[in-house]
């Protein structure tokens, strides 16, 4: 039989068998309702450093910021979610992304930022844009002025002998 006779088993084969590039792109996690109004998007990737809360299991209501992050774990890893061995070791507790909800985002990559807004990835943002045109814009000129005059120059130079 073909696997397309069976979705159940074409979607475990999908996420339990994906390539380790393609089940980092599953890691993503549903926003709060703040989120959801400010970006018009459900869910969201999961990063470094974007801050969550625990809904569901045996650390719900736990808030904090996403530590790590382990693809075949397929959870994250929030501050303050350790649990205790027999020892007295402390151990990191992975934290399924299905059971937690991103609350602020860690806005240190623009491109992310951009996707999440609706615009192109590649888009500069508003707020760094009129910097950097202030400071390209008056050298460039400056050099073209140059370029124009020395190549006057040599047409001149040529003419006259």
């Amino acid at each position: 039989m073909s696997q397309s006779s069976h979705p159940r088993k074409t979607r475990n084969q999908q996420i339990y068998y994906a390539t380790t590039q393609r089940a980092s792109k599953q890691l993503s996690c549903s926003l709060s309702k703040e989120l959801r109004k400010k970006y018009g998007k459900k869910s969201a990737r999961i990063v470094e450093g974007d801050t969550a809360k625990i809904v569901r299991g045996e650390f719900s209501g736990v808030d904090g910021k996403i530590t790590k992050i382990s693809i075949p774990d397929r959870g994250v890893n929030i501050e303050g979610v350790k649990k205790e061995k027999l020892k007295g070791d402390k151990f990191d507790v992975y934290v399924h992304t299905t059971n937690i909800i991103l609350t602020a985002l860690n806005t240190g990559d623009k491109w992310r930022i951009n996707r999440l807004e609706g615009k192109k990835a590649t888009d500069s943002r508003p707020e760094v844009k009129p910097k950097i045109q202030t400071k390209q814009e008056k050298p460039k000129e400056e050099k073209k002025d140059t370029k124009k005059v020395t190549k006057m120059k040599t047409k001149k130079g040529g003419n006259e002998e």
